[in-house]
């Protein structure tokens, strides 16, 4: 959580009105809690055990992909979080990669993201790793909606990939431990 609160007043502090909504913030939190709870999120951690990035899985969200998506051929990624102490050192693309390879592993066809749609900063920095842009989609009740994706096992970094700790689980199908 606390890689949340100091994401969110780094935002601030940007040309972007992401994260800065508080009803919509509890609902974001109360959803990541179930992913952590559920072990579909992730957490990159230093020698010293200080949490560096974090990344969430979960199911297709019908707000944004539809059937003619085929949503069962991607893995949906959210909630991908780089400490501010580990800016500049590429652990967001290191972590992309990873969840790629996780992707490709379970014979998924496409890693697919969906982002607040005014953060154009946040899209660009998507599309230079490789991801289109499939459509925008501006439900109501909704402040993400910019999708895109990128094909399962493309690598941004392959001479630099993150290790996985030995203690690494597959649980229910799905990589679990948080």
């Amino acid at each position: 959580m606390s890689l949340r609160t100091e994401a969110e007043a780094w935002l601030r502090t940007k040309d972007t009105d992401q994260w800065s909504d508080p009803e919509t913030g509890e609902r974001a939190i109360a959803k990541w809690h179930t992913s952590i709870d559920e072990g579909r999120a992730w957490v990159v951690v230093d020698d010293q055990g200080q949490a560096l990035a974090t990344v969430s899985r979960g199911a297709v969200d019908r707000d944004f992909w539809m059937d003619t998506d085929h949503p069962e051929s991607a893995l949906y990624l959210y909630k991908l979080i780089v400490a501010r102490a580990a800016s500049g050192r590429h652990l967001g693309v290191r972590v992309i990669d990873w969840v790629s390879r996780l992707a490709e592993l379970e014979g998924r066809t496409w890693v697919r993201i969906d982002t607040w749609r005014t953060n154009t900063g946040l899209h660009a920095y998507y599309e230079r790793l490789g991801f289109k842009h499939v459509r925008t989609e501006a439900p109501p009740h909704r402040l993400s909606g910019w999708l895109a994706q990128r094909a399962a096992g493309d690598l941004a970094m392959p001479d630099d990939l993150l290790t996985v700790h030995p203690d690494y689980r597959w649980r229910e199908g799905l990589a679990g431990r948080s």
